[in-house]
């Protein structure tokens, strides 16, 4: 039978699975908010 607390603690994470997270935490990616802001911007500034 598997000990899931003995194999939890032998854990140890691949190194790319933290590439991965650094990047897409550095990432600056526009979500459909900042879009709909941006957009909103550039309307009221051309109406006035």
């Amino acid at each position: 039978m598997i000990d899931f607390d003995e194999e939890l603690k032998r854990f140890i994470p691949s190194l790319e699975i933290s590439e991965v997270e650094d990047s897409i935490v550095k990432n600056d990616i526009n979500d459909i908010n900042d879009i709909i802001m941006e957009l909103l911007r550039k309307q009221a500034k051309e109406q006035y």
